[in-house]
Formats: C-alpha cells, sequence, structure tokens
C-alpha cells in the first residue's frame, strides 16, 4: 500500500494547495495530505582502472637479430593501474523522514514541488532539474593487420625464419622511402606538403604493423567501475573494493588485491537535538534537514585519491519552518537542497 501511494506522488512534480501540519508519514493513519521525504546522502564512487595488455609479436624470437630489438617479452603480460577516483553525492528517499503536509485554507503555501523520487524540493517556486552532462564516446582505434602490407615473396617463404628476415628488409625499405622523401630526393616527389604527409603517414603505419611483429604490441583500456556506499555513522577504513595487478577492480570480499579504503568522519559541531522539542515544532511546519559535514578519505596503502569535506542528510538534524511563515500577509519562497535536505534558499515578499 505504502508503495502504490509512493509511486503515484513521485509522478508529480508539484500540487496547488494550503499547507497546514506536517506530520510523520504513517500508511493508512495519516489524514490525507501530500506526502514527502528528506533525503538520505549516498556517495556514488567511481573507480577507474586502465588495462595495459601486451601480445608477443609472431617474430619476437627474431627480434634482436634482425631488427637490433633487445628485451623483447616472448609471453603476453597483463598491467592493472588504479587511474583516478570520482565521488558524486546523490539524494535517495529516507524512508525514516517520511512526512505528510495537511491542507489548510488559512495559509498561502500554494505550491510544493518534489522531485521524481518524491523528496521535497521547493515551496512556492519552481527549479529546473538538473542536467547531467553525458561524455562523449572514446573512439578506438583499429589495430592494422600487419600481412596487409606482406609482398607475395614473404608470404611464399618456407619458414618462419625466413619470413621474418623478409619482413625486416620489408622495414628497412619502409625507412629508406621515408628519408627519401623527407631529403627531397626521392624517385616521385609528391606536388604539396600535404600530399606529402599522406605518404608519410601511410609508411609510418606500414612500418608500424610490421614492426609489432618482432616488438609485439600493447593495448591499453580504460575501465569504470561503480560502488555505493550510504553512511549512518563514522567509517574508518572501509574496504570499498580492490585493486590486483593482473585481475583489476574486485569487490571487497576478494581477498586477491589489495585493499581501497574509505573513512568518513563527522566534522559536526553542533549540539545534539531536543528530542522533545522536535516532537512539539513537528505539529507546526515544515520539516527540513541541518545537514552534517563529514571528510572523506579514499585512500590504498601508497596514495591518498581523495580528500574532501561532504554534506550528509543523515548525519546532521531535522529543524521546522514554523508556519507563520506561509500565512496570508507572507510569501515565502523555499528551495531546497534535494541531496541534503537543507535550505539552499529562502527568500519572501
Amino acid at each position: 500500500m505504502l508503495k502504490q501511494g509512493i509511486i503515484a506522488i513521485s509522478l508529480l512534480t508539484a500540487w496547488n494547495l494550503h499547507a497546514q501540519d506536517v506530520t510523520p508519514y504513517t500508511p493508512g493513519a495519516t489524514p490525507e495530505g501530500i506526502v514527502y521525504y528528506l533525503p538520505k546522502t549516498e556517495l556514488e564512487i567511481k573507480v577507474t582502472a586502465t588495462k595495459t595488455t601486451y601480445t608477443p609479436g609472431e617474430f619476437c624470437q627474431y627480434a634482436d637479430r634482425y631488427l637490433r630489438l633487445q628485451n623483447v617479452a616472448p609471453k603476453p603480460q597483463v598491467q592493472w593501474n588504479l587511474q583516478s577516483i570520482e565521488v558524486t553525492p546523490k539524494g535517495v528517499p529516507n524512508p525514516e523522514r517520511a512526512y505528510s503536509i495537511k491542507l489548510k485554507d488559512k495559509s498561502v503555501a500554494s505550491e510544493v514541488q518534489l522531485t521524481k523520487e518524491g523528496i521535497i524540493r521547493a515551496i512556492n517556486t519552481n527549479v529546473p532539474e538538473d542536467v547531467i552532462p553525458q561524455k562523449a564516446a572514446v573512439k578506438k582505434t583499429e589495430r592494422v593487420n600487419p600481412r596487409n602490407f606482406m609482398t607475395e615473396e614473404i608470404l611464399m617463404a618456407g619458414s618462419s625464419i625466413k619470413m621474418a628476415e623478409l619482413v625486416a628488409k620489408e622495414i628497412y625499405n619502409i625507412r629508406e622511402s621515408k628519408n627519401s622523401l623527407t631529403r627531397g630526393q626521392a624517385d616521385y616527389m609528391p606536388k604539396d606538403g600535404d600530399a606529402l604527409q599522406i605518404m608519410l603517414d601511410n609508411l609510418n603505419a606500414q612500418e608500424k604493423a610490421l614492426t609489432e611483429m618482432f616488438a609485439g604490441f600493447t593495448e591499453v583500456t580504460e575501465k569504470t567501475f561503480t560502488f555505493t556506499i550510504s553512511p549512518d555513522k563514522d567509517i574508518k577504513n572501509k574496504v570499498i573494493c580492490r585493486i590486483s595487478s593482473k585481475l583489476g577492480i574486485l569487490n571487497a570480499d576478494n581477498l586477491a588485491g589489495e585493499p581501497v579504503y574509505i573513512s568518513i568522519i563527522s566534522q559536526n559541531t553542533l549540539p545534539p537535538a531536543d528530542e522533545e522539542g522536535m516532537k512539539k515544532k513537528q505539529l507546526n511546519g515544515v520539516i527540513y534537514n541541518i545537514p552534517g559535514k563529514a571528510l572523506v578519505t579514499i585512500k590504498d596503502n601508497h596514495k591518498v585519491y581523495y580528500e574532501h569535506e561532504i554534506s550528509f542528510a543523515q548525519l546532521g538534524e531535522t529543524e521546522v519552518l514554523v508556519n507563520s511563515l506561509f500565512n496570508k500577509k507572507v510569501n515565502t519562497r523555499v528551495i531546497f537542497d534535494p541531496i541534503t535536505g537543507g535550505i539552499v534558499k529562502i527568500d519572501k515578499d
């Protein structure tokens, strides 16, 4: 029953109404009114890591012999590295902070705006929805097949060592052609600088593809993993994930990697709320949050990746905007932060 009521309300963003009393919402018992939530602050943690994959070339064993390339690894290798950590606070409805606004003709709190999740957003004014910018997709460069540049003689070679020798000769021929072009000594010189650049780019692509048959090639890919933390109290050195140089980002319970820790330490200096006083005031106005601040630190055993103060709804206290702010003599407009439930702006006519 509660879920159905919440869905119906969250489909709307604002109502014309007259606010009266605000009470904790109890399904089936609370008189008819507008139900709203105060938020609970979650942290969306995006961990970005790079995966470097090395694949040995087909002729890696001949790299030193024909191209004087030393220390060429003969086996595939994979290396993961943690690059960055991004922290974004999000507001989600707090089921322990649901309230109902009754209707009353003598009040001029004529409009209440909620987010699509049912979190209170504004009174007597409208706030545009936040637009989240989309990151442009990264285009992946396709690797060129080196066999596209092999001559008939190379392809017809009877052994891998003979093929390696002929490929090496082709690489040296390409280098000679590049030198002739850059020195202006080629038999067929391009007519302008653009044409010259096109020819050099093509030769560079051929040389790179054929050289990779000896030196191997390395591919670097980036992956982002998302974790969510919703603290109700201080957290000290909690493992949010693990990083393995071979396996990448792992869950916190996978002991194959080194831990990445998060600490959330309250910085609050306000005295605790008077619970009895709050119960009396809850009958006479709109309840909102005074968020608490906490220092958020994310690190591993080698580096601190993130350290910043963040406001949390659930680490603060609740307060009341009394009904006298919304009588017919005063037109009060209030904007709330949907992440913390605190007041962003309040003014009146």
